[in-house]
């Protein structure tokens, strides 16, 4: 399978998940949490056929790993968090937080249709002078990427919704105003 639908299967199927698991209002519970993590590592382990360690490899899996954290940590603050009047957790996904996802996706998409057909030489250049594998280290550092942007945004869901609210509602004894509904950020 080629470089560009190996990255178009771990995207869609990861953009698939987590877009259906946040957007909207919803409420945050274990199996919300871990449905795109199940998804993305099934898929990863489908799709990936090697985990290159020569030369630089580790390099780029690391560098795309730290990439994923942080685009997954961005597209979390974009998800708030509230508490409603029965102090369950829900989020509310929206325009900003699908569009961090798809445009992350695509990035990936067209980075590895660019290398299959655009910049094919070019590609062969660099993985050569900086001593990476060719596509097979580029596409598990995709894969890598993917799912460290999913773990990220489940750790950060996961640590937002065990936050307890402390807002400027609440009263002396630390019990938040009747009725409010908090938002924790």
């Amino acid at each position: 399978m080629s470089q560009f639908w190996v990255a178009l299967i771990i995207g869609a199927s990861t953009l698939a998940a987590v877009l259906a698991a946040d957007l909207g209002h919803r409420r945050i519970t274990a199996v919300r949490l871990a449905g795109p993590v199940l998804v993305s590592v099934l898929v990863v382990v489908a799709c990936v056929r090697s985990l290159p360690t020569a030369g630089n490899d580790m390099s780029l899996q690391l560098a795309s790993v730290g990439v994923g954290v942080i685009c997954g940590l961005v597209a979390g603050t974009l998800l708030p968090v509230h508490r409603d009047d029965t102090d369950r957790v829900h989020t509310s996904g929206g325009i900003g937080y699908a569009l961090i996802w798809l445009g992350c996706t695509a990035a990936q998409a067209v980075f590895a249709y660019g290398a299959e057909h655009w910049f094919t030489a070019a590609m062969a250049r660099f993985t050569a002078e900086y001593e990476l594998s060719g596509e097979k280290v580029l596409v598990s550092a995709a894969a890598l990427m993917s799912l460290a942007m999913v773990l990220a945004r489940t750790a950060a869901l996961a640590s937002r919704a065990r936050i307890p609210d402390r807002t400027d509602g609440e009263t002396d004894a630390g019990e938040p105003a009747a009725g409010r509904r908090e938002t924790v950020n």
